[in-house]
């Protein structure tokens, strides 16, 4: 399944304890777009699922939030790159909603957009809650030491999961990994 699953924060974009609140704060991370680009032009069909909690914290508004996707999606189109939709979840960690990672909600509503499973896809993160995500809906999660990742890869989750540096590591992984 020529799928690729994207956290958003810390794998994409450099990440924040303050959260990314502005098309201002969101600033690329050495590589990622390209990274991107280089997955859509072999193939792949590119996803981001992110918690977005902030709006729920009242950080941002739906408005601020469309606005840093539209941002990210042109920087990845000027690329040559192409992101086909992204989930979030605006919930806050209290509210025990179904789709905040490591709930599988939003990979529930990429299935239900494509038609089909999404397992074996692979899913990009920098926490645990990707990659319990990806192992509870069977898909190949690749860590990045970006963002949180170097502190997440002392605490690994049981199951077959890919260290990389980056994004742009995880690209050439993926690439590589899914040759015959």
């Amino acid at each position: 399944m020529n799928i690729v699953i994207l956290d958003r924060d810390g794998v994409i974009n450099r990440d924040s304890s303050e959260y990314i609140k502005s098309v201002d704060e969101w600033q690329p991370l050495p590589g990622s777009l390209n990274a991107i680009a280089q997955l859509s032009k072999a193939g792949y069909r590119v996803f981001v699922a992110t918690n977005q909690s902030g709006l729920a914290r009242q950080l941002f508004s739906t408005k601020d939030l469309d606005a840093i996707h539209q941002k990210m999606c042109v920087a990845v189109a000027e690329h040559g790159g192409s992101i086909e939709k992204i989930f979030y979840c605006p919930h806050h960690p209290d509210e025990a909603c179904g789709c905040r990672k490591p709930a599988t909600g939003m990979l529930d509503q990429l299935e239900a957009y494509l038609g089909r499973t999404v397992a074996n896809a692979f899913l990009v993160g920098d926490s645990r809650k990707d990659l319990e995500l990806a192992l509870a809906k069977h898909c190949r999660p690749v860590l990045v030491r970006t963002g949180n990742g170097r502190h997440t890869e002392t605490t690994l989750p049981d199951g077959d999961i890919k260290v990389v540096d980056n994004l742009a590591a995880a690209s050439q992984w993926i690439l590589q990994a899914a040759k015959p």
